[in-house]
This record gives C-alpha cells, structure tokens and sequence, in this order.
C-alpha cells in the first residue's frame, strides 16, 4: 500500500516524502510545481499535475494501492490571501474538496492533513490549545478551518478519518543538506535572515519594538521541518491502527524572539547581519506559541530538534550550499 503526497514537491512536503521513503514506505508524490521544485522530491513517483483536476486524480489512484493521504497541497500566503481570497478558496477548498472526493470513489479512508496555527486568529491566551477557539483574521486562515471543517463532514457521511495539524513556523532543513526552504517569494523568518548575511538582501526588517515581550519584537514557535514530517507519519500510523478523527497542535512549546533569532543567526554563520526597524505590521500578534502536550500523549510525538541554534544550523547548512534555492 501507498501513502499519497499531495504538494510533496514543497517545502514540508518534501521532507515528509524523504521521511517516508527512509522508512520504508511506498510514496506517490502530486504537485503542479506551482510552488514546489521537481529537485526536493528525493524518492517516490512524482505524478506532475492539479489536485483540482479530478481526471489526473483519478489516474493516479487508479494507477496506484494507496491506503492513506498527506495533503499539503495548498496556497500560503497570509498577505496574497487577503488580496485574492478567490485564489485561495478555489485551490485550496475546492482543491480539498475534489481530493476528498477521489478518495471516497476508491474507498481510502485516512487522511492527515496540513493546517495551521492561522485557524485560531488572535490566540486567547498562551500557549495555544486544541481547545481554543477558531476565529481566523485572514482568508488564508479561514480556507484551512474550511478545509478542516469539510474533512469532519466527509467523515461524518463517508466514515472517513483525518488528523489535522495545526502547527506554528516550520524552519530548518534537511541533515543532509540535500532539501530546505526555497519559497518564491520568500516571507519566512529565519531564511530571509540567511539570505541577509548571504548578502543577497541589503538589510532584514524588523516589525515593531514596542510589543509586550522581553525585548520588544514578536516571540513565535519553531519547529523544526523534519520533527514535522515525523509527525504527520506518526498520524498516518494513528489512523492505520483505528484512531479516531483529531486536531493536534505542533509545536516546540518554547518562543524566540524576532531579535533572538538574528541574534543566534549571526553566532551561526559569524557574519554581520544588518537590520532595520520597521512599523508593526497590522494583525501580527505578540507571542505565538503552541501547546503540543496532546500530540506528544496520543501520537508518541517528541521532537528532538528544538534549540534555536539547531534549527537555524540546519537551515544555514541549506542555505549555504544552496544560494540560490533549487536554481530552478
């Protein structure tokens, strides 16, 4: 049996897709490489196509035993997504919607879904629990609680099992230094940093001083990308074994600082890394962090990669060798 990809070619799903290939899994690897980069997918067959395309959806599940689906195929941009919802509700909800679909036709049953800390909005108190509220403050935030919200009713009527994983700011690479982070455009933390002292940027802005933390910049929680795809290979094993419909938070539990992660950058690569002050960018909350106790009790989840200086190290091993991404 095969565990599909959808969006393996990107960020995350890559690593999750190396994760499973050394694990000895059958992978099937979908994306329109719209966003991901055909050199990140390091094992499985890779089926070049939309999943709002339901033809090429149903060959690859005609063409393939999957048992279960990892679906990180989805437009990300907190900014773009509030210029053009329409994008967004059309590539990922309908997107969603057409997987969810395909897979009731051929009677897969699992799926393990990638969401967001987005889903809650303004956190009620810190950190964050499972429990908490969902008011998201952007469009990008309310596709994935649609999508989340879908999946329960899919369940509902077709007996389908989920696990959605909500988590905070995925960082770092690969050990290998094969794969990391290549976004186009660029508008994570720790690689603009890197690309700050690559000199491929002139300066990092910084959003606002005057938060109410310990020195002022925003505190977020990273976790690194390879406990990620640990995770969500753990929830695949959850569903196989019967596990019921769930949300999990994933999460380091520990906040750093926007200063703080400069700060750790420039004692990792020794080079200088010029700032400049900026304006608070509206909606940015003040901390961020996630409470990952359910994940760590119910899946066995423990991430072991969670000091700053491991994160940005892997990050910069990337980063270095590959200026410029997959040079695509």
């Amino acid at each position: 049996m095969a565990v599909l990809v959808t969006g393996g070619a990107g960020y995350i799903g890559s690593h999750t897709v190396m994760e499973l290939v050394t694990r000895g899994e059958d992978v099937v690897v979908v994306d329109n490489l719209y966003q991901g980069h055909r050199g990140a997918v390091r094992g499985g067959k890779l089926y070049e196509g939309d999943i709002r395309d339901r033809d090429f959806l149903t060959q690859v599940f005609r063409e393939n035993q999957i048992d279960a689906v990892i679906h990180f195929a989805a437009n990300s941009l907190v900014g773009e997504s509030m210029q053009n919802p329409g994008k967004y509700y059309d590539n990922n909800v309908y997107g969603t919607l057409c997987l969810l679909e395909t897979m009731n036709a051929f009677g897969v049953k699992n799926i393990v879904f990638s969401s967001t800390a987005a889903t809650y909005g303004e956190p009620e108190k810190v950190p964050i629990e499972e429990t908490d509220r969902t008011e998201p403050t952007n469009a990008y935030g309310e596709t994935k609680l649609t999508m989340e919200r879908m999946m329960r009713w899919f369940d509902t009527a077709h007996s389908m099992k989920y696990v959605s994983l909500r988590y905070f700011n995925a960082a770092g690479a690969h050990e290998s230094g094969l794969i990391g982070e290549d976004h186009q455009p660029e508008s994570h933390l720790i690689p603009l940093v890197l690309q700050t002292a690559l000199k491929q940027r002139e300066f990092i802005a910084v959003f606002g001083e005057d938060y109410p933390t310990t020195d002022g910049t925003c505190v977020r929680d990273y976790v690194h990308v390879t406990d990620l795809a640990d995770a969500h290979i753990r929830a695949v094993q959850y569903l196989r074994d019967g596990g019921d419909s769930n949300i999990f938070n994933l999460g380091s539990g520990n906040g750093f600082s926007v200063r703080e992660v400069i700060e750790t950058a420039k004692k990792v690569t020794g080079l200088d890394i010029p700032v400049r002050m900026q304006e608070r960018r509206a909606g940015d909350p003040a901390v961020l962090v996630a409470s990952s106790a359910k994940a760590r009790q119910v899946l066995g989840w423990n991430p072991t990669r969670e000091r700053l200086e491991q994160i940005i190290e892997s990050a910069w091993n990337w980063h270095s060798q590959h200026p410029n991404g997959y040079g695509e």
